[in-house]
């Protein structure tokens, strides 16, 4: 008959993709698990209240129509719930194709099942399949991975999660209405069976059994494979295990398997006593806490509770002897084990041929270690025992007073044990690959002496005092032949034939009187020890390693084995060079992949890579998890070092007195400081005599790994810093900004010195890291406070700046702002705000505008640099400029609403452009038309102003921010600077040139040159932040003329000063310049520049009527209105670099000139 898995074998191929795909499901079920969006959990009173209206759960399809209808009442329901769509779209569809491919694998397996009852696969039927070896593993597995999925499921994704997923999928997705579409039988499958994994839930009735029959199986199916796994040992793990104590963990798995397939057919664990009684009889006589995949662990004395079969049969297990019993006999089994493991650690102890002679000896002392490590940590686990169930912890604290346990003697154990097999391991696979090579060469080594004795025999030979003796010389003639003919292939034969040869070899020892010749003996028996050595190396067996690997299985600690990790950490705070034995354990877990793994390698399945991508990255996750105490220990000894260095130690001077060096020699602290240098060094070694190791399929390199701790360290403390140093008080006068800036560099310089001190002892690149890691935080920090300003926002598993081994850790929101680089922006706006400040261009400072005290000036810029670094001034840019786009939205919706909607208004302007139009021209009476425009269009001013000096006042910050950096850029990198300059130059200068001349060339679509050279020249401050086009926008009616109207109603507040230029009159109704000036020339520059034509047009034709009105009615003085236009069109031409004829095609240059010497 054809082997079950052979490729040609369709109906062993079918089982075994199910199966494999099983194994790949339930991976992508956990590695999802982490990535729940927090929005679906509803968990605070926030999430409910913002997000509670478009996230449902299955009610929503008791009446859809109904919840559509109520959004579609509120537009801005609307609008969250197409934003919420867009940011979780991607994930809810993953999520969805999970839960789909779990109803497909049992659809597949009903399917399959079908087929084997039709007689689709010839010869084959459900019988004939249980009675193969690999079918019956097989269709067990199948049933089983398939319960494991359901109860992966539950606990990690809980109900109403998965149902308001579904529901989301279901009103976002195309795929819905597609007829093959099987949404409802999946919403049936999956839909919420009230169960909670929270501590202290109660449990829902009738669960997991009617959760398990949602899907009808075929129930002839469930009871065969309930009845394989209650007879046989279907794995053959028995061989492994011969002892009689120890069957129980021999067959572990299949133990698990059952517990899991029971729950399709409760009826026996309700009502079956005599089936009860034999499975509890085969299992679990001696242990009631079982892992049932991955180190999922599940206490029968409380899932059993409510079946009555099942509970009587658990009864005699959990008796209080019988635990007591156990729990004895682990307590002296442990011991036992324990000491001789220890024994045979012992330097010098496992030689080659101590460990070919005890085999057996050693074999079960690992059982016995293993053993008792399983039961152990299983009946003493804390995620077995729930706190609240008095039975259970009566049980718990019996096992731990009778075990005498120790969580830190248990970890040793573990520690020696993996040690112990990893050593025995790696010599097991070296006499194996060196098997063959030996045994030829004792072979030939036998041959050779015997040959030489013939000679000696022969009476040619020199050898004192053997006479000649041609029946010797014949005979070992022969056993040298007979020695030359053993065949390695044929091992039982050459081992029986060897044994005759030791045996022949003793007695013409004896027989003919050869021990009176000392080296004739001496030539027998290094023969006969070759002969011996022959048969160990015959002896060494693949099986030996087989048996290594299923007595060494670590899956049920997966974890488990995390309760361990605070023991671990400090055993390597205390001895560093622990790590070198932590490293078998590691390995020792990573055998636990192979459980997952086995079936989606033998249906080589494309999952293969990704399952074992998954596992592996978990496990690596661990390592990086336990060897983190070491950078810790470092940072905690690198505190001390700046304290020391920046307190204690003084600066030598270059010259100083003999006399007064003892006070400089400073011999205490110096040692202090030597001695906290060393303590790094040694942690370093530490963790560089764990040699590269591959876990599972990732390689870890312990420098790397130390590396990756060292910033994960830097990461976290930084981040802390500096969210702890950039929160201000609001009301705290004068404001906190700079005193607290100045702390925080001290800080910053502390960490960046110390770093610096320490890279050397370490062995890396202190630089780069700091500058890399601050970067990161920085620009991470950034892109969450930019994501207020967008819709689709970036997820921290998007996030160029996130990564999983190095966390940016998040904090939670002291006020509006996300993140300390929100706070800060705030803040400056806060103190430099246009209406409580005047700002001065000249000196780029700002004057309270009632004390006139300094507020702030440029210096605050040149303190962020020393502090945040440029990627902290660069950050602060980005978010003014979405800052910037948030209020020039808000301020054209603002338009839309008090303009272009109000009649009134409408009909002002209207008036106002058919009384001064041609612009041309000069408007007689101007000084009525012009008022009486402002004062009936006076109260859109006030909410048209903010914006416009809110826009004015990020644009001041920006062009600061730019100067900083530009300073700061060419001081420390002049030569970049330079190049970025001159690149810059060179390509305006192309692109201008194709301009006028097309056949030039020009940077092609996909050239993303123009977009990487902008974010160089951002960062060195190498633009202008006026000439930037932050939105699109359409045309707008009356657009100049509200403007113009909005410019001069605003003169009359300001008066000229010869020293500061135009100031508020009145600091009850302020206005600042500089911001006006600026907001406006920002607003327009975003429109076409038709517009502000326009706009100057308008200007020149109020200052040229006002002066023919002041000339005909003789007022010798310029009007102060006038002065304070053509101070506007003055900064104006500044600002925009350009030339001045711009503003003279408006204003007569004669009135420009006149108007500068009447000032």
């Amino acid at each position: 008959m054809l082997d079950f898995l052979a490729e040609n074998n369709l109906c062993g191929q079918a089982i075994l993709r199910i199966v494999s795909c099983g194994n790949a499901i339930i991976a992508e079920l956990l590695r999802l698990s982490e990535f729940i969006p927090a929005v679906f959990r509803l968990k605070d009173r926030a999430d409910q209240q913002k997000y509670g209206d478009i996230i449902f759960d299955f009610s929503y399809f008791k009446g859809p129509e109904l919840w559509e209808s109520k959004l579609e009442a509120k537009p801005e329901l609307q609008d969250l719930d197409e934003e919420f769509r867009e940011n979780n779209t991607e994930i809810v569809t993953r999520f969805y194709l999970a839960f789909q491919s779990v109803h497909k694998y049992i659809v597949d397996l009903n399917r399959y099942l079908d087929e084997l009852n039709e007689g689709v696969y010839i010869q084959q039927t459900l019988e004939t399949v249980l009675l193969n070896e690999d079918g019956k593993q097989l269709l067990c597995e199948a049933l089983y991975l398939y319960g494991v999925m359901l109860l992966v499921i539950d606990q990690k994704i809980e109900g109403e999660i998965r149902e308001r997923m579904l529901v989301s999928y279901y009103r976002y997705s195309a795929a819905r209405s597609s007829a093959d579409s099987n949404m409802d039988d999946i919403c049936k499958l999956l839909r919420s069976t009230g169960y909670s994994s929270q501590p202290g839930a109660k449990r829902p009735p009738n669960y997991p059994e009617s959760y398990f029959q949602r899907v009808p199986i075929n129930e002839t199916f469930i009871s065969m494979v309930i009845g394989r796994l209650r007879s046989d040992d279907i794995y053959n793990q028995v061989s492994a295990y011969p002892l009689p104590e120890h069957r129980s963990t021999a067959l572990a798995n299949q133990a698990a398997m059952l517990y899991v397939i029971l729950y399709f057919e409760p009826s026996i664990l309700h009502t079956h006593q005599a089936k009860m009684r034999e499975i509890v009889d085969k299992y679990f006589p001696d242990n009631w806490v079982i892992s049932i995949y991955m180190g999922i662990t599940v206490n029968l004395a409380d899932a059993w509770e409510p079946y009555k079969a099942a509970k009587t049969a658990l009864n005699n297990t959990l008796d209080l002897s019988n635990v007591r019993e156990q729990a004895s006999r682990y307590a002296t089994v442990s011991e036992r084990a324990h000491a001789q493991a220890q024994q045979f650690l012992k330097e010098g102890c496992l030689r080659e041929d101590l460990v070919l002679d005890n085999i057996p000896r050693l074999l079960n002392c690992l059982r016995d270690c293993n053993v008792t490590i399983r039961w152990l940590m299983l009946h003493t686990a804390d995620s077995a025992c729930d706190p609240n169930n008095k039975r259970l912890r009566q049980i718990k604290d019996q096992i731990l007073t009778d075990s005498r346990y120790n969580p830190k003697i248990l970890f040793q154990l573990l520690l020696d044990t993996a040690q112990f097999e990893f050593i025995l391991k790696e010599m097991f696979k070296q006499m194996l690959s060196e098997k063959q090579a030996k045994w030829e060469h004792y072979k030939k080594e036998g041959s050779e002496r015997m040959t030489e004795l013939a000679d000696v025999f022969s009476g040619v030979k020199p050898l004192t005092r053997v006479e000649k003796n041609e029946n010797l010389q014949a005979w070992f003639r022969e056993i040298s032949k007979q020695i030359l003919s053993l065949n390695y292939d044929d091992s039982t034969a050459a081992g029986r034939k060897t044994v005759q040869l030791i045996q022949a070899l003793e007695e013409v020892q004896e027989f003919h009187q050869l021990e009176s010749n000392l080296q004739v003996c001496q030539f027998l028996a290094d023969t006969r020890k070759f002969l011996h050595q022959m048969i160990r190396t015959i002896n060494i067996k693949e099986e030996v390693l087989i048996t290594m690997q299923i007595v060494g299985d670590l899956s049920f600690a997966w974890q488990l084995i995390d309760s361990f990790t605070s023991i671990m950490q400090e055993s390597i705070r205390v001895n560093p060079s622990m790590v070198t034995k932590l490293r078998a354990t590691f390995l020792k877990l990573a055998s636990a992949l192979d459980l997952p793994l086995l079936r989606i390698n033998q249906a080589n399945s494309p999952d293969l890579l990704s399952v074992s991508q998954y596992y592996s990255g978990e496990l690596v996750s661990y390592v990086r998890k336990v060897l983190q105490i070491i950078p810790e220990s470092m940072f905690t000894s690198l505190l001390k070092i700046i304290k020391l260095q920046t307190h204690d130690i003084i600066e030598v001077p270059t010259r100083l007195d003999k006399d007064k060096l003892r006070d400089y020699a400073q011999l205490g602290p110096r040692y202090e400081v030597a001695k906290l240098t060393h303590a790094i060094s040694i942690f370093t070694e530490g963790i560089l005599m764990m040699k590269t190791t591959l876990v599972g399929i990732i390689k870890v390199d312990p420098k790397q790994l130390l590396e990756d701790g060292i910033r994960k360290e830097l990461v976290k403390r930084v981040a802390f810093a500096l969210h702890r140093g950039l929160i201000f008080n609001p009301r705290a006068k004068p404001s906190e900004l700079m005193p607290k800036l100045k702390e925080l560099g001290a800080t910053m310089d502390g960490f960046h010195r110390s770093f610096e001190y320490i890279q050397d002892y370490v062995n890396i690149y202190g630089l780069k890291i700091w500058q890399e890691e601050v970067s990161r935080i920085i620009n991470y920090n950034v892109e969450q406070e930019c994501n207020n300003f967008l819709r689709t926002k970036i997820q921290d598993w998007q996030s160029m700046y996130q990564s999983t081994h190095i966390p940016i850790p998040k904090f939670t929101p002291v006020d509006e702002s996300v993140t300390f680089i929100g706070r800060l922006c705030r803040e400056i706006l806060r103190i430099t705000d246009p209406k409580m400040t005047c700002h001065i261009d000249q000196l780029n400072t700002w004057y309270d505008m009632k004390t006139h005290q300094e507020v702030t000036s440029s210096r605050l810029f040149s303190e962020i640099q020393n502090t945040l670094g440029t990627f902290g001034l660069n950050g602060l840019d980005r978010l003014l400029c979405f800052m910037i786009v948030k209020e020039l939205q808000n301020f054209l919706s603002m338009f839309q609403k008090i303009i272009l909607r109000d009649r009134t208004v409408q009909d002002t302007l209207k008036t106002l452009m058919n009384a001064i139009s041609p612009l041309k021209s000069i408007v007689a009476n101007s000084n009525k038309i012009y008022f009486s425009a402002i004062a009936k269009t006076q109260k859109i001013w006030t909410a048209y102003l903010e914006a416009i000096m809110k826009v004015g006042q990020m644009q001041i910050l920006r062009q600061q921010i730019a100067n900083e950096l530009n300073y700061s850029c060419r001081f420390d990198s002049k030569h970049l600077a330079a190049a970025l300059e001159n690149l810059n130059k060179a390509l305006l200068a192309d692109i201008e040139a194709h301009y006028q001349d097309p056949s030039l060339p020009y940077p092609k679509e996909d050239n993303t040159l123009l977009y990487e050279i902008t974010a160089y020249l951002e960062a060195a401050g190498i633009h202008n932040p006026l000439n930037k086009i932050y939105i699109t926008t359409k045309r707008l009616p009356y657009f100049p003329v509200v403007n113009f109207l909005f410019l001069i109603a605003q003169l009359p507040k300001l008066q000229y000063s010869k020293n500061l230029g135009m100031v508020c009159r009145k600091p009850a109704d302020p206005v600042d310049w500089p911001p006006l000036v600026l907001g406006l020339l920002t607003l327009l520059k975003q429109f076409h520049s038709r517009y502000t034509e326009q706009f100057l047009a308008l200007i020149g034709q109020f200052i040229r009527s006002t002066v023919e009105q002041c000339t005909s009615q003789k007022i010798p003085e310029m009007p102060a209105d006038v002065v304070g236009a053509l101070l506007f069109l003055e900064d104006y031409v500044r600002y925009t670099k350009l030339p001045r004829r711009v503003a003279e095609a408006h204003v007569p240059n004669f009135i420009f000139d006149e108007f500068r010497t009447v000032l």
